[in-house]
């Protein structure tokens, strides 16, 4: 079945199976790489790209309701990595393994494009699906922090002048429910 999208600003058209998620089109077909597999069934966020500017799991699209879609991975994001979460991520060295990431910055840089100064809370809520295994949470909310910094032209320097830290124990206890960013650190 040919489907025509828009994939990273081109024009694409694939004929593959209707049902083929759309991670597979990318990686097996068009051999974009940089979307990976994690589970499958879209809990876990390392297959996140963006469908309209909104974070999706591309294990989760079925190609033929991609007709005419605007796509973007993480090869979209910036041709030469100066894209405001790629200068931050390598600032703070926030990836441990990196297999995560390709999907965390995917989510993050639609939370950035909605809101330009999130909050703790605001980070915790749009990054939640996104798991990563080796829990640097603490170094990706810094990341998506000076990211933001960039994007306002908030100077050379992240405001914690240097790597993120933190321990749990250091997180507030306000009674609430912990997100997954929260228990992980």
């Amino acid at each position: 079945m040919p489907v025509t999208f828009k994939l990273n600003g081109k024009s694409t058209t694939v004929d593959v199976a209707a049902d083929t998620p759309l991670l597979w089109v990318l990686r097996d077909t068009l051999n974009y790489k940089g979307t990976k597999f994690g589970c499958g069934v879209g809990q876990c966020g390392a297959c996140t790209v963006q469908r309209a500017g909104v974070a999706v799991r591309s294990c989760q699209l079925k190609i033929s309701t991609l007709e005419g879609a605007d796509i973007k991975t993480i090869e979209g994001l910036s041709a030469d990595g100066t894209h405001a979460l790629q200068k931050a991520w390598e600032e703070l060295d926030v990836p441990q393994c990196g297999y995560c990431q390709a999907g965390q910055i995917m989510s993050a840089a639609s939370l950035l494009d909605k809101n330009p100064n999130p909050s703790d809370a605001d980070i915790d809520a749009a990054m939640n699906g996104n798991i990563c295994r080796c829990a640097t949470y603490i170094r990706i909310r810094a990341g998506i922090k000076r990211a933001a910094e960039i994007k306002r032209g908030a100077g050379a320097q992240p405001a914690s002048g240097g790597k993120p830290e933190g321990r749990p124990e250091d997180a507030p206890a306000d009674g609430r429910p912990r997100s997954l960013f929260e228990t992980a650190r």
